[in-house]
Protein backbone atom coordinates (compact mmCIF):
# COMPACT_ATOMS: atom_id res chain seq x y z
CA UNK A 1 0.00 0.00 0.00
CA UNK A 2 1.44 3.53 -0.57
CA UNK A 3 2.41 5.93 2.40
CA UNK A 4 -0.60 8.28 3.66
CA UNK A 5 1.18 11.97 4.00
CA UNK A 6 -1.54 13.19 6.75
CA UNK A 7 -1.27 16.85 6.63
CA UNK A 8 -3.44 17.11 9.82
CA UNK A 9 -1.77 16.92 13.30
CA UNK A 10 -2.42 16.42 16.61
CA UNK A 11 -3.39 19.91 18.09
CA UNK A 12 -5.06 21.49 15.00
CA UNK A 13 -7.88 22.18 14.58
CA UNK A 14 -10.26 19.71 12.96
CA UNK A 15 -12.11 21.20 9.89
CA UNK A 16 -15.33 22.01 9.73
CA UNK A 17 -17.91 19.66 7.78
CA UNK A 18 -21.69 19.19 6.78
CA UNK A 19 -22.94 15.91 5.49
CA UNK A 20 -26.01 13.64 4.36
CA UNK A 21 -26.65 11.21 7.02
CA UNK A 22 -27.78 7.24 6.99
CA UNK A 23 -31.44 7.99 7.75
CA UNK A 24 -31.59 10.72 5.38
CA UNK A 25 -30.80 13.76 7.98
CA UNK A 26 -27.38 16.36 7.89
CA UNK A 27 -25.23 16.94 10.93
CA UNK A 28 -22.26 19.41 10.88
CA UNK A 29 -19.25 18.90 13.11
CA UNK A 30 -20.33 22.45 14.87
CA UNK A 31 -23.55 20.04 15.84
CA UNK A 32 -21.25 17.94 18.65
CA UNK A 33 -18.95 21.04 20.12
CA UNK A 34 -18.95 20.40 23.66
CA UNK A 35 -18.66 16.50 23.31
CA UNK A 36 -15.57 13.98 22.26
CA UNK A 37 -16.18 13.19 18.35
CA UNK A 38 -14.86 9.74 17.11
CA UNK A 39 -14.47 10.81 13.24
CA UNK A 40 -13.69 7.32 11.70
CA UNK A 41 -12.72 7.27 7.64
CA UNK A 42 -12.94 3.93 6.60
CA UNK A 43 -13.05 2.69 2.59
CA UNK A 44 -16.21 0.64 2.13
CA UNK A 45 -19.60 -0.37 3.88
CA UNK A 46 -20.52 -3.95 4.64
CA UNK A 47 -16.73 -5.26 3.72
CA UNK A 48 -14.84 -7.69 5.48
CA UNK A 49 -12.28 -4.84 7.48
CA UNK A 50 -14.77 -2.23 7.35
CA UNK A 51 -17.40 -4.40 9.48
CA UNK A 52 -15.25 -5.14 11.62
CA UNK A 53 -14.36 -2.01 12.62
CA UNK A 54 -18.40 -0.65 12.53
CA UNK A 55 -19.12 -3.59 14.97
CA UNK A 56 -16.14 -2.78 17.18
CA UNK A 57 -17.28 0.33 17.63
CA UNK A 58 -21.07 -0.68 17.72
CA UNK A 59 -20.25 -3.34 20.60
CA UNK A 60 -18.45 -0.67 22.68
CA UNK A 61 -21.39 1.69 22.04
CA UNK A 62 -22.55 2.25 25.53
CA UNK A 63 -18.60 3.02 26.57
CA UNK A 64 -18.47 5.34 24.33
CA UNK A 65 -21.81 7.34 25.34
CA UNK A 66 -20.39 6.60 29.11
CA UNK A 67 -17.33 8.94 28.14
CA UNK A 68 -19.33 11.27 26.53
CA UNK A 69 -18.37 10.79 23.08
CA UNK A 70 -20.15 10.36 19.72
CA UNK A 71 -19.19 8.47 16.69
CA UNK A 72 -18.84 9.05 13.41
CA UNK A 73 -18.13 6.56 10.37
CA UNK A 74 -17.25 8.41 6.91
CA UNK A 75 -16.94 7.38 3.46
CA UNK A 76 -17.72 7.76 0.23
CA UNK A 77 -20.74 5.37 -0.03
CA UNK A 78 -23.85 6.65 -0.84
CA UNK A 79 -26.74 7.75 2.25
CA UNK A 80 -28.87 4.45 0.73
CA UNK A 81 -25.90 2.34 1.26
CA UNK A 82 -25.25 3.42 4.63
CA UNK A 83 -28.97 2.47 5.49
CA UNK A 84 -28.23 -0.66 4.55
CA UNK A 85 -25.14 -1.25 6.37
CA UNK A 86 -26.81 0.50 9.49
CA UNK A 87 -29.60 -1.98 9.27
CA UNK A 88 -27.70 -5.07 8.36
CA UNK A 89 -25.21 -4.84 11.46
CA UNK A 90 -28.07 -2.37 14.02
CA UNK A 91 -24.87 0.42 14.07
CA UNK A 92 -25.96 2.87 16.42
CA UNK A 93 -23.83 5.85 15.19
CA UNK A 94 -24.06 8.18 12.17
CA UNK A 95 -22.52 6.95 8.57
CA UNK A 96 -21.70 10.01 6.77
CA UNK A 97 -22.17 9.72 3.33
CA UNK A 98 -19.12 12.35 1.21
CA UNK A 99 -20.14 11.29 -1.89
CA UNK A 100 -18.04 14.68 -3.45
CA UNK A 101 -15.23 13.37 -1.02
CA UNK A 102 -15.04 17.10 0.67
CA UNK A 103 -14.10 15.80 3.83
CA UNK A 104 -12.10 12.44 2.71
CA UNK A 105 -9.89 15.28 0.88
CA UNK A 106 -10.05 18.02 3.99
CA UNK A 107 -9.01 15.71 6.43
CA UNK A 108 -6.03 14.15 3.78
CA UNK A 109 -7.57 10.94 3.56
CA UNK A 110 -8.12 9.99 0.16
CA UNK A 111 -5.26 9.27 -1.73
CA UNK A 112 -3.32 7.14 -4.08
CA UNK A 113 -3.47 3.21 -2.95
CA UNK A 114 -2.43 0.00 -4.05
CA UNK A 115 -4.07 -3.45 -3.74
CA UNK A 116 -2.48 -6.60 -5.44
CA UNK A 117 -0.50 -4.40 -8.07
CA UNK A 118 -3.46 -2.04 -9.06
CA UNK A 119 -3.15 1.45 -8.32
CA UNK A 120 -6.72 3.54 -7.82
CA UNK A 121 -7.71 6.36 -5.37
CA UNK A 122 -9.51 5.19 -2.07
CA UNK A 123 -9.45 6.01 1.28
CA UNK A 124 -7.26 5.27 3.42
CA UNK A 125 -8.72 3.92 7.32
CA UNK A 126 -7.61 6.99 9.89
CA UNK A 127 -9.48 8.00 13.23
CA UNK A 128 -9.71 11.36 14.47
CA UNK A 129 -10.06 11.94 18.23
CA UNK A 130 -11.65 15.52 18.24
CA UNK A 131 -12.19 17.00 21.76
CA UNK A 132 -15.22 18.93 22.96
CA UNK A 133 -12.72 22.10 21.78
CA UNK A 134 -12.90 21.03 18.40
CA UNK A 135 -9.39 20.59 18.18
CA UNK A 136 -7.67 17.05 16.98
CA UNK A 137 -6.64 15.21 20.55
CA UNK A 138 -5.21 12.05 18.64
CA UNK A 139 -4.87 10.61 15.03
CA UNK A 140 -4.34 6.84 14.35
CA UNK A 141 -3.11 6.86 10.82
CA UNK A 142 -3.29 2.90 10.88
CA UNK A 143 -5.91 1.31 12.30
CA UNK A 144 -6.43 -2.47 13.05
CA UNK A 145 -9.85 -2.90 12.49
CA UNK A 146 -10.73 -5.81 15.04
CA UNK A 147 -9.01 -3.91 17.88
CA UNK A 148 -9.47 -0.17 17.13
CA UNK A 149 -12.47 0.65 18.95
CA UNK A 150 -10.89 -0.34 22.22
CA UNK A 151 -7.83 1.69 21.67
CA UNK A 152 -9.98 4.72 20.95
CA UNK A 153 -11.66 4.15 23.87
CA UNK A 154 -8.71 4.28 26.20
CA UNK A 155 -7.55 7.61 24.73
CA UNK A 156 -10.73 9.53 25.78
CA UNK A 157 -10.09 11.49 29.11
Amino acid sequence: MAALELTLKEGDKAPDFSAATNGGNTVELGDYRGKHVILYFYPKDDTPGCTKEACGFRDSWKDFEDKGADILGVSVDSVKKHDKFVEKYSLPFTLLADEDKKIVQDYGVWGLKKFMGREYMGIYRVTFLIGPDGVIKKIWPKVKPDLHAAEVLAAID
